[in-house]
């Protein structure tokens, strides 16, 4: 550790961000970036600690102290070999990741963890900068073919790890733009899709094939998938959303909250909508469901000029302190606000909706709830909850949009062709280390295996995934595993 004290020298700071009132006048990227001084500072306040549990915090291994030294020594391309061999794509980490690493971090036991994950996006942008960042695939191939279904993050990184072992890679995307929820998901506020367009360029350099607009299952059968390449590798993500099954649920008005933000980034981003309009301008809008695509919804219909924004939670609101019941390492379950919150919110906790209520001309014009209570174990954890006596009353809105998260991947059309086996919640069944379904030479990654999860854990997924491909294919492997110790074991 070059300096020790830096943590001490040093608080946390973030990067400055625009005003609300002036960023919800647009849909681009907000946050600024570090004064070079100030990156190297608040890399200088990472600790180098003899056990860096913010290795066992990131899904990916990120090998987190050594890239922290790279950069307060001003070593560029040093700190980019080092996270890039561990992560495919520190720019989407960088910005969308909720830095589960930050939560490891040693410091955060008694003070502010060290800024990892503006840390990390700050390396790459300087490698990309400064041109160290270039496609890596080997000259010479290995003869082996490999079919990757899916291009959100688990495909992607699966993509460019196989292409990586030299092996010829074909993604294929329902889509007509590859990036799956990267693209259609998470908001161009969020993430910019030149960040997006800008990776995929690197991955055709390094000749991996993307063929959007084709559905597996449909345009092409599952068993000539199988039979023209030597390995295939699932990555659909868990794409069916759960919904809210109560009275006057067919009310017009009522919308998932992925259909919502996939319209309106292809509105951002000038493509064409061919479904009916959603837009909420003018509109007092409800988002029900309290995670990171609840607030997604929350942010756009700002953008949108709502007339009103607020958003539910049928849990209670977490409290500022970490819980006995997710103690350090462990990520902590407290209260949180997004920038889409600063942007304009009204949030509800304890909240059970019962009905959704019509006018007379049989248009969406209320929500009818309840307050809840929750029973917790002697950890603080919740058990179950009970409704509060006569708290029933009606919250005005004209839309609502339901961001409970997602049950499982499509099990129609591929999953069934291909007959795979599914474990009893719904996802696709494999091996918990080789990443192998029921069918012989079909592997999976991502949501589609874990179930709804981090762009984080997608990565990691792909990666590890495209390790396992890569032994099957050739009977042993250099690709790196995350389990691995030293960096480029």
């Amino acid at each position: 550790m070059a300096n020790p004290t830096g943590f001490k020298e040093f608080s946390r700071e973030l990067p400055s961000k625009a005003a609300p009132q002036e960023r919800v006048a647009h849909n681009r990227e907000f946050v600024g970036t570090y004064a070079e001084d100030q990156l190297t500072q608040q890399a200088g306040r990472c600790m180098d600690c003899g056990i860096p549990f913010c290795h066992s915090g990131c899904p990916l291994g990120n090998i987190i102290p050594e890239f922290n030294d790279a950069v307060r020594e001003e070593k560029w391309e040093n700190a980019y070999q080092i996270l890039s061999a561990t992560n495919n794509f520190p720019e989407f980490t960088g910005r969308i990741c909720p830095a589960p690493c930050e939560a490891a971090c040693v410091l955060s036991i008694h003070s502010s963890p060290v800024a990892i994950e503006e840390i990390e996006k700050h390396i790459i942008e300087i490698a990309f900068a400064k041109g160290y960042v270039q496609p890596t695939a080997p000259v010479l191939k290995s003869g082996k073919t490999v079919a990757v279904v899916g291009s959100g993050p688990a495909g992607l990184a699966a993509a460019a790890q196989l292409a990586r072992a030299g092996h010829t890679v074909t993604v294929f995307e329902r889509d007509d733009r590859p990036g799956g929820l990267l693209r259609y998901g998470i908001p161009d506020f969020k993430l910019d899709k030149w960040v997006i367009d800008r990776r995929i360029k690197l991955l055709e350099d390094d000749g991996i094939s993307f063929r959007c607009g084709v559905e597996i299952g449909h345009d092409i059968s599952g068993a000539e998938l199988t039979a023209t390449f030597d390995a295939v590798v699932l990555a659909g993500g868990a794409s069916v959303p759960r919904d809210l099954t109560i009275p006057s649920r067919e009310l017009p008005g009522i919308y998932f909250a992925m259909d919502y933000l996939t319209q309106h980034n292809r509105r951002v981003s000038e493509l064409g909508i061919e479904d009916d309009e959603i837009w909420v301008e003018g509109q007092d809008v409800v988002v029900i469901g309290s995670g990171d695509t609840g607030s997604d919804c929350v942010g756009t219909a700002n953008r949108q000029r709502a007339r009103s924004v607020t958003q539910f939670a049928l849990m209670h609101q977490p409290g500022a302190e970490r819980p006995a019941h997710t103690p350090w390492p462990q990520e902590p379950h407290i209260f949180r606000s997004s920038t889409s919150h600063e942007e304009g919110c009204q949030r509800y906790w304890g909240i059970n909706t019962k009905a959704f209520l019509a006018d007379e001309a049989g248009q969406l014009r209320a929500l009818r709830v309840s307050d809840v209570t929750w029973e917790t174990d002697v950890l603080g954890r919740r058990i179950r909850f009970e409704e509060v006596p006569d708290s029933d009353r009606e919250i005005p809105c004209q839309r609502v949009l339901l961001a409970l998260g997602f049950t499982g991947p499509r099990v129609t059309g591929l999953l069934t062709e291909l007959g795979v086996a599914l474990d009893k919640r719904g996802n696709v069944r494999a091996d918990e280390q080789a990443y192998r379904t029921s069918s012989p030479n079909v592997f999976v990654a991502g949501d589609m295996r874990r179930g709804q999860s981090l762009v984080v854990w997608a990565i990691s997924e792909g990666r590890e995934a495209a390790r396992e491909v890569d032994v099957f294919l050739m009977g042993k492997t250099a690709l790196p595993s995350k389990n691995a110790v030293g960096m480029f074991a």
